[in-house]
């Protein structure tokens, strides 16, 4: 049986740690049972020593107060100290899966989502959760230990006044049930409309030099402005339950106190009561109602975490990318990189088909150009040899092989990509290069640099491989990032190459020191080149010109020509924009 509640999915998370737990629970019992000290102390001092006069035994009366006191907080420090631990590694484990697990994810999951919202749930979502399940588990165990414990004292003392103690709970529970049940909706709202406004952010902040570019600043303001006021009206939504429930029930506890002391000082002016008992009573019920009050105060947490939990485990419940997982048995090292589409069709999700009826080969060490028009297919093409989306139909092999049969950490091992534009970390040079391969030498970077024409800028920058590169690369031109994005697939050295629209958005200048790159990096690699700019695909084994999803013609690029077809005419108008 799945318990769907997240807070019983993170009990399998709690029992990783059981001697952290146990000395958790132990030091909260002990500390708890020293609760009943006070009271006790205080009926003999006043029944005892004032009323009867034995002064001999206020001494040791307050020692005895003293030590428990003492232990009381001594061991609450432990117990605060052993759960901090506890909950740390707790939530250190929750949020490791979680982001081990969205690396597993396939694209269309991220597709769908926001970074923001991606965001927002590992940190913002992970910390509601970790408040409710520290002031929960730590204090809401206390706190019902506590009760279990004052309740029992107080029926040693008098059945009749603990009756009158308890009145106002059956109405206390009442109140924390129907906040519970309506709080989960406002709490939903309240996560959601976060991680709207965390997306319109991370969007802002990464579009910048758009905003700037285009003057759009007002339109912007209002658009966060707008995601910043749902947000506030989501939260006003949450306090104005609050601030009804939480003074009600202060109320409600209020009236058990007045209770008490009506009916103990009735007992008492009869003659049925001690006096130091309706004190050491009196006492009690401070201790009984303080739990109380911090209970449905948790109920509040407790509420903001359950909503934040529903949507952290709601990732996890996600189904990783076919493969991912697998334990097939790793093909031979020596991959050749032989190619086959076999009849592949591809849409996204329940859109119209993107790719209609491919069908092509590529032999060991072949270059393979995709043209075409924007939108033709070109991109998703490749992107379906990678598996970062799934065939709706055909069949895909690599050296003979079905590549959905295939692990896919060793099918993306063999595949290296350089792409229009290439995502640089914000790390140094070296951070990005070791991308490529995990523990490449420094001799052996340099080595790969200057293969990909990137060695002399490299070399002028202040601390060289170790420098800096901002978020994105941002401080390296768009040049200098394809050269190093061609740097690091050669440290990667994978048999199969694609290379999406590398040159597209660099001068001729750069082009020429990309392109005697990319000819070393080609060198006996089976490569699928996309590019608008055909002077670069010229030598291509084979040319398959693509439009609406179809491969529409085919061949080299000189037979092509000679066709008059459309990659002539693609080709005219390349040579008329230069």
């Amino acid at each position: 049986m799945q318990f769907k509640s997240p807070f019983f999915r993170v009990l399998t998370y709690l029992s990783r740690y059981p001697w952290l737990a146990l000395g958790t629970i132990l030091c909260a019992v002990t500390s708890t049972v020293m609760v009943a000290t006070f009271p006790a102390v205080t009926e003999r001092i006043i029944d005892s020593v004032l009323k009867q006069g034995h002064a001999d035994q206020f001494l040791p009366l307050m020692t005895l107060g003293l030590t428990a006191f003492f232990l009381q907080d001594l061991l609450n420090s432990l117990r605060i100290f052993l759960n901090n631990h506890f909950e740390q590694r707790v939530i250190f484990d929750l949020r490791s899966d979680l982001y081990r697990h969205i690396q597993c994810l396939p694209l269309p999951w991220f597709d769908q989502h926001t970074t923001g919202d991606i965001m927002t749930r590992l940190m913002e979502d992970v910390t509601a959760l970790e408040r409710a399940l520290i002031d929960g588990i730590e204090q809401g165990s206390v706190a019902l230990l506590q009760i279990l414990i004052v309740t029992g004292l107080m029926l040693h003392y008098s059945p009749s006044l603990t009756a009158a103690a308890l009145s106002p709970l059956p109405f206390l529970i009442v109140g924390t049930l129907i906040y519970a049940y309506s709080a989960q909706q406002r709490f939903a709202k309240e996560r959601s409309s976060a991680s709207l406004l965390n997306g319109i952010l991370h969007d802002n902040i990464d579009g910048i030099r758009q905003i700037k570019t285009y003057t759009s600043e007002e339109r912007e303001q209002q658009r966060f402005d707008a995601a910043s006021n749902t947000v506030r009206c989501s939260m006003l939504r949450i306090m104005k339950a609050w601030a009804l429930y939480n003074p009600t029930m202060n109320f409600l506890s209020s009236l058990g106190m007045l209770l008490i002391l009506a009916y103990g000082t009735h007992q008492v002016l009869q003659h049925r009561m001690e006096l130091g008992v309706l004190v050491a009573f009196l006492v009690l019920a401070r201790y009984l109602y303080e739990p109380i009050d911090r209970l449905y105060e948790l109920n509040h947490l407790f509420q903001a975490g359950h909503a934040a939990g529903k949507r952290l485990f709601s990732i996890l419940d996600e189904k990783p990318e076919p493969g991912y997982l697998s334990d097939i048995q790793i093909p031979p090292a020596s991959l050749k990189g032989a190619i086959t589409f076999r009849d592949v069709s591809f849409s996204y999700g329940a859109n119209a088909p993107i790719l209609h009826h491919i069908s092509l080969e590529a032999k060991p060490g072949e270059m393979i150009a995709l043209v075409g028009p924007t939108g033709s297919g070109k991109s998703t093409l490749v992107n379906l040899l990678s598996r970062f989306y799934e065939i709706n139909e055909g069949e895909i092999l690599l050296d003979g092989h079905p590549i959905h049969k295939l692990p896919l950490d060793f099918l993306r091992r063999s595949i290296g990509m350089v792409t229009q534009e290439n995502f640089l970390f914000n790390g140094t040079t070296a951070d990005n290069l070791r991308i490529g391969r995990a523990n490449v030498s420094e001799e052996e970077m340099w080595e790969a640099l200057k293969a990909a024409n990137a060695a002399a800028f490299v070399s002028r920058l202040p601390q060289g491989l170790h420098t800096a590169l901002g978020e994105r690369g941002i401080k390296l031109s768009v040049g200098e990032k394809q050269r190093i994005s061609i740097a690091r697939a050669l440290l990667k050295n994978p048999p199969i190459l694609i290379l999406d629209e590398a040159t597209a958005s660099v001068d001729n200048t750069t082009e020429r020191l990309i392109q005697e790159a990319l000819q070393r990096l080609l060198a006996g690699r089976t490569s699928f080149v996309i590019a608008h700019r055909l002077s670069t695909i010229q030598h291509a084994t084979e040319i398959l010109v693509l439009d609406r999803g179809r491969i529409v013609e085919r061949g080299t690029h000189k037979a092509l020509l000679e066709k008059n077809g459309l990659y002539a005419q693609l080709e005219r108008e390349t040579t008329h924009k230069k």
